[in-house]
């Protein structure tokens, strides 16, 4: 694992939560931890507790896992085949009466960093993909037009980085980084910072 050198200590699952593509191509999740994933994403907050996420989930060996293997970038096609699951990340963009909903995007990621979250609580590791055809996820799962595809998430546990490609390799093993608080929060003014 790759905790994060972060200025003041962390929650552990917060300090834990990071990106691999190295996941283990043997483990399967239990019913208990995928269910945990989306009973997780199911209590995020939401703009007017509208839940505007929607996920389109399969594991390993289902077609539904297929499918969505099917629709990610070369870059992510090869690596993401090793995940224990694949989820599909799906914002709701209007209401019943069909209105525009706002922060539709915005509570599919409040819902999936709940997921991610969980994930890490069950000893796991999730990275999220925004390299994916949302137009053949669109085709191959019929969602409709008022719903758009915004992630897939690949889900699983650490594998050996070893066997991964050189160049991703090399960012596997790299130190995790953010900008500085200096540049991240402010106070009177623009650009000056808080910390």
């Amino acid at each position: 694992m790759k905790p994060a050198d972060s200025s003041v200590p962390l929650q552990p699952l917060l300090a834990e939560r990071w990106s691999p593509r190295a996941l283990d191509p043997e483990v399967e999740l239990t019913d208990k931890q995928f269910t945990a994933l989306f009973e997780a994403a199911r209590w995020a907050p939401s703009w007017g507790n509208t839940q505007p996420a929607r996920y389109i989930a399969g594991r390993r060996g289902d077609s539904t896992f297929d499918k969505l293997h099917g629709t990610l970038s070369r870059g992510n096609h090869g690596w993401a085949g090793n995940a224990s699951a694949l989820v599909l990340g799906v914002a709701k963009l209007t209401n019943d009466d069909g209105e525009s909903l706002p922060y539709g995007e915005y509570g599919l990621g409040l819902a999936t960093e709940n997921l991610v979250l969980q994930a890490v609580g069950e000893g796991l590791v999730a990275h999220q993909m925004a390299g994916f055809d949302r137009d053949a996820a669109r085709e191959a799962f019929g969602i409709p037009v008022d719903y758009e595809p915004m992630v897939v998430i690949a889900v699983g546990a650490p594998g050996d980085a070893e066997q991964l490609p050189e160049r991703l390799r090399e960012k596997e093993s790299a130190p995790r980084s953010r900008i500085p608080l200096t540049e991240f929060v402010f106070s009177d003014s623009w650009q000056e910072p808080t910390f």
